[in-house]
């Protein structure tokens, strides 16, 4: 198994590179025209919610293509998986990584919290957690792991970079290459582990 999971972090290193590449230059692009706080709070409670699709998505499409299929280990690893790597990635590293390099930022927990999604008017739990149960339907109905996870990678990067932008206030010009690294792990090995490695800890067969 530890091989395997060295193996999947390998393979994953470009296209995360990728991932967080775009997302420097979005970041750049945004303070370079100004682009206030509150777009980039709604590009976050827009991108995260996609990202729990996808994540659900991988992560039970995984289990379902590679064990039993029942169902609501299914749905329980579908949830877990997606909801608490997607909180990890997007909301807690950032945050730990405004911390590390100085930036005051604010803490959120988009499937608890119960505020009014910007511009739709709905709680933020209820987007974020019938994202999850979306995911997981479509994952266990039909399951497909290879586009939606390059997807699942590009939205988890991009959550990440609103949340630094949507969160804080900084002079972020010349933070952008620990930006970069923080984009980069905080998609890299959550991804890794939700998609691959955690839907597998349930198969027993190789």
């Amino acid at each position: 198994m530890l091989k395997q999971i060295s193996k999947e972090l390998k393979r994953h290193v470009p296209f995360t590179m990728f991932g967080a590449v775009t997302g420097v230059i979005i970041m750049y692009m945004m303070i370079r025209f100004r682009a206030s706080k509150g777009i980039s709070e709604a590009l976050f409670y827009a991108l995260h919610p996609l990202h729990v699709v996808f994540s659900a998505l991988v992560t039970t499409a995984m289990y379902k293509l590679h064990g039993k299929g029942k169902l609501w280990v299914a749905i329980l690893i579908g949830y877990t998986g997606s909801i608490g790597i997607a909180t990890l990635s997007d909301a807690v590293i950032p945050y730990l990584g405004g911390g590390l390099l100085n930036v005051p930022m604010e803490f959120h927990m988009p499937f608890i919290e119960t505020a009014k999604m910007p511009f739709i008017g709905i709680a933020k739990w209820k987007i974020v957690n019938s994202a999850a149960v979306l995911g997981i339907a479509i994952g266990y109905l039909k399951p497909n792991t290879r586009f939606p996870h390059f997807g699942h990678v590009l939205l988890s990067t991009w959550a990440s970079l609103f949340a630094f932008t949507a969160f804080s206030i900084a002079n972020w010009i010349p933070l952008l290459p620990f930006v970069f690294l923080f984009l980069f792990l905080a998609v890299w090995i959550p991804c890794c582990v939700s998609d691959i490695v955690f839907p597998l800890l349930f198969v027993r067969k190789k």
